[in-house]
């Protein structure tokens, strides 16, 4: 069945169907947890605030976390602590994280990071601190690529 044919849209509807289009074909970056086994078993989150890289290494075997922030740089303080907030909180914290040259990123490596990874698979935010600096991670998607972490190789047991 076929109705009466449609006029054609106004000249003025024109540019704003085009940004319409342009804005559904551009590729915006999502914020999600993402899981990559090469070339070590890698977790990565990024937002506005800092980069978030999660790495295990069965070569050494060692675990390593860096909190990377966007702008400025973590405060040099005695001790690094991660709160988890959620269902399942808890709060670690370390005398043994290394601060880059330029400050802008914190590491802390160990050979077990049980507590970390249950942090960022159970719970709903992880806030990084280091002396008056702060940044608090999403986790409301973290936990399939926190279980796909724990699963490369077969061989982490943290």
């Amino acid at each position: 069945m076929t109705g009466p044919a449609r006029p054609p849209l106004p000249a003025r509807y024109l540019p704003l169907m085009r940004l319409a289009f342009a804005l559904a074909l551009f590729a915006f970056p999502a914020a999600a947890w993402e899981f990559s086994p090469t070339p070590v078993c890698t977790l990565t989150e990024t937002t506005g605030d800092a980069e978030v890289t999660v790495t295990y290494d069965p070569s050494l075997p060692e675990y390593a976390i860096t909190v990377t922030l966007t702008e400025g740089t973590w405060d040099a303080a005695p001790v690094f602590a991660i709160v988890f907030d959620g269902p399942r909180g808890l709060t670690i914290s370390t005398d043994r994280h290394i601060l880059s040259g330029d400050g802008r990123s914190l590491t802390v490596r160990d050979r077990g990071f049980g507590n970390v990874l249950n942090g960022l698979e159970f719970n709903l935010t992880a806030t990084a601190l280091s002396g008056a600096t702060a940044v608090t991670l999403p986790l409301t998607d973290a936990a399939p690529a926190v279980r796909a972490f724990r699963d490369c190789p077969a061989t982490i047991t943290s």
